[in-house]
Protein backbone atom coordinates (compact mmCIF):
# COMPACT_ATOMS: atom_id res chain seq x y z
CA UNK A 1 0.00 0.00 0.00
CA UNK A 2 1.63 3.27 -1.42
CA UNK A 3 1.45 6.28 0.81
CA UNK A 4 -1.91 9.01 -0.27
CA UNK A 5 0.32 12.01 0.68
CA UNK A 6 3.09 13.26 -1.06
CA UNK A 7 6.22 13.89 1.39
CA UNK A 8 7.78 17.26 1.22
CA UNK A 9 9.60 17.77 4.70
CA UNK A 10 13.28 16.48 4.51
CA UNK A 11 13.30 12.93 4.10
CA UNK A 12 16.60 11.96 2.57
CA UNK A 13 19.02 9.13 4.94
CA UNK A 14 21.86 11.32 3.58
CA UNK A 15 21.26 14.01 1.32
CA UNK A 16 24.55 15.03 0.49
CA UNK A 17 25.42 11.53 -0.76
CA UNK A 18 22.44 11.36 -2.66
CA UNK A 19 23.49 15.03 -4.54
CA UNK A 20 27.27 13.50 -4.78
CA UNK A 21 25.49 10.34 -6.47
CA UNK A 22 23.09 12.05 -8.69
CA UNK A 23 25.97 14.46 -10.04
CA UNK A 24 28.14 11.73 -10.89
CA UNK A 25 25.93 10.08 -13.11
CA UNK A 26 25.61 13.15 -14.61
CA UNK A 27 29.44 13.24 -15.67
CA UNK A 28 30.50 12.63 -19.07
CA UNK A 29 26.93 12.61 -20.73
CA UNK A 30 26.15 16.29 -22.95
CA UNK A 31 23.27 18.09 -21.99
CA UNK A 32 21.12 16.41 -24.23
CA UNK A 33 22.33 12.94 -22.68
CA UNK A 34 21.47 14.76 -19.35
CA UNK A 35 17.92 15.64 -19.94
CA UNK A 36 17.30 12.43 -21.45
CA UNK A 37 19.06 10.48 -18.42
CA UNK A 38 16.62 12.65 -16.01
CA UNK A 39 13.34 11.68 -18.16
CA UNK A 40 14.67 8.04 -17.79
CA UNK A 41 15.17 8.63 -13.71
CA UNK A 42 11.75 10.31 -13.14
CA UNK A 43 9.43 7.19 -14.83
CA UNK A 44 12.20 4.87 -12.86
CA UNK A 45 11.16 6.82 -9.68
CA UNK A 46 7.02 7.66 -10.56
CA UNK A 47 7.03 3.56 -11.29
CA UNK A 48 8.26 3.04 -7.64
CA UNK A 49 5.95 5.61 -6.51
CA UNK A 50 3.37 4.06 -8.10
CA UNK A 51 0.30 6.09 -6.92
CA UNK A 52 -1.04 8.33 -9.86
CA UNK A 53 -2.29 10.66 -7.08
CA UNK A 54 1.15 11.14 -5.51
CA UNK A 55 2.21 11.91 -8.39
CA UNK A 56 -0.02 14.51 -9.42
CA UNK A 57 0.73 16.19 -5.66
CA UNK A 58 4.50 15.79 -6.69
CA UNK A 59 3.70 17.99 -10.09
CA UNK A 60 1.37 20.37 -7.92
CA UNK A 61 4.91 20.84 -5.64
CA UNK A 62 7.50 21.12 -8.53
CA UNK A 63 5.20 23.70 -10.41
CA UNK A 64 4.85 25.66 -7.26
CA UNK A 65 8.36 25.71 -6.43
CA UNK A 66 9.42 27.04 -10.38
CA UNK A 67 7.52 29.77 -9.19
Amino acid sequence: MSNANLITTPNFEAPDDFYEALIEAHQGLSTEESHAYNARLVLVLANHIGSTAVLRQAFQAAAAAAR
